[in-house]
């Protein structure tokens, strides 16, 4: 299953290259809960609705091992073919045809000493699909993409302890394919958490 990686990184020179990586994902069943929004509330759930926080992630940067942070997707919309086209992606290096999905989240520095970097706290989002497919965000090797009311996050911007952010990020799907659920992967041992997204 294609995977395609996204951050955007500053321009070096021209047109814009696309990363895209190719690896397997394996499906992680779902698991109900209640309805609290509190982190410590919900560390035993893995399914939650948009607007609900993420039980509490630990770093996983040396650097920062004691901070912890919350993940929090809020909307997904689905883009078009057009955004695509406009966006100064080369889609030559798209293995087929695409279409954008924009994640708006809040992720939030909850405790720790030392300031955690903006990807290090989004980079384990997942758009799964209503084919079972999943995707990671568009990782632009060079340049910038351009999304319409989905500004680029600054992914080298630092949260402190208690400071918290709203992003919003850009996904590329199968097209004629729906997102299904914003998913957060939480390493080799952690359950895969969930917020379906209902259309």
């Amino acid at each position: 299953m294609a995977i395609t990686w996204i951050r955007n990184v500053p321009a070096a020179a021209g047109a814009l290259a696309l990363a895209v990586a190719l690896t397997g994902c394996n499906d992680s069943a779902p698991a109900k809960g209640g309805n609290s929004p509190s982190p410590d509330a919900t560390k035993d759930k893995s399914s939650f609705r948009l607007g609900e926080p993420s039980p509490l992630q630990d770093s996983m940067l040396t650097t920062s091992a004691d901070s912890k942070y919350t993940v929090t997707p809020t909307k997904v919309q689905m883009g078009t073919a057009a955004d695509l086209d406009s966006s100064g992606l080369d889609t030559a290096e798209l293995p087929g045809p695409r279409t954008p999905v924009y994640v708006w989240s809040t992720l939030a520095h909850k405790s720790g000493k030392t300031a955690m970097k903006i990807d290090e706290m989004d980079n384990s989002l997942v758009i799964r699909t209503d084919r079972g497919d999943r995707t990671k965000a568009v990782f632009v090797l060079m340049g910038d993409a351009t999304w319409p009311n989905c500004p680029a996050p600054d992914s080298e911007k630092k949260l402190n302890a208690g400071e918290s952010a709203k992003i919003c990020t850009a996904f590329l799907i199968t097209r004629g394919e729906k997102a299904e659920a914003v998913e957060l992967t939480q390493g080799f041992s952690g359950e895969t958490l969930e917020w379906p997204v209902k259309s």
